[in-house]
């Protein structure tokens, strides 16, 4: 199998729905004494910059303080957003709530459809979202 074919389809596994299928990008030991994220705002920017098809003028950015869920029957820190970035057309999409997973206080993976990971989440202005620069 062609090595990009390889890379298509590992990263296709990095996001998803809220029903947790066990791929991880960080060495997940299992624990559920997770250590809080404490770069979790600059590291979500970061990977956010490269995720978005266009990083610039996105609209409504608000975040929740990460909070320990069960994710996959085990704790780990979860951290829900919401914006509406545009699309490859340049138009803005609908308002999209994403969870961006934490293990052993680092970002592992962006879940697409938090589904109840998000649910009472307690949203703030992201206002260095909106920020973004190519």
């Amino acid at each position: 199998m062609p090595l990009f074919a390889v890379a298509l389809m590992l990263g296709g596994c990095a996001f998803g729905s809220a029903d947790y299928d066990g791929v991880t990008y960080t060495a997940d030991r299992g624990v559920s004494d997770q250590p809080f994220p404490k770069n979790y705002r600059p590291e979500l920017l970061a990977f956010l910059h490269t995720y978005l098809n266009d990083p610039t003028n996105v609209r409504s950015a608000a975040i929740a303080e990460p909070v320990q869920r069960e994710v996959g029957g085990r704790q780990r820190y979860v951290t829900c957003l919401r914006y509406s970035a545009k699309d490859f057309g340049g138009h803005y999409t609908p308002m999209r709530d994403r969870a961006a997973l934490y293990i052993d206080g680092r970002l592992d993976r962006l879940i697409e459809k938090p589904g109840e990971i998000c649910a009472g989440a307690n949203y703030a202005p992201f206002p260095e979202l909106e920020k973004l620069t190519r």
